[in-house]
């Protein structure tokens, strides 16, 4: 069974850090682009950052110098580096795995929730 975890929510003040983590199941971790996406109260679910299974990384506009995705392949662990928190950060984040090899699939975490509040 494949299972996404993240840990490292909470409550944070603006201008603050938190370090987001998403413990995959190894049968999917290596053949996987991983990503993290968000979803605010009222509002569609949007990427925040991608990374591939080379080490390539894609993030929003809007997290763009303050967030770092990162991958440790012998870990089965992705990271989120979230600096620099706007309250606009506060939403659910959400692991996810896209797996490249055949057949396609995608997997979703729980979420955890981020909240920027002073």
């Amino acid at each position: 069974q494949v299972q996404l975890v993240e840990s490292g929510g909470g409550l944070v003040q603006p201008g603050g850090s938190l370090r987001l983590s998403c413990a995959a199941s190894a049968t999917i971790f290596s053949i996987s682009t991983m990503g993290w996406y968000r979803q605010a109260p009222g509002k569609q679910r949007e990427l925040v950052a991608t990374i591939t299974t080379g080490g390539s990384t894609n993030y929003a506009d809007s997290v763009k110098g303050r967030f770092t995705i990162s991958r440790d392949n012998a870990n089965n662990t992705e990271y989120l580096q979230m600096n620099s928190l706007k309250p606009e950060d506060t939403a659910v984040y959400y692991c996810n795995a896209r797996k490249v090899t055949f057949p396609p699939r995608t997997y979703w975490g729980q979420g955890t929730q981020v909240t920027v509040s002073s």
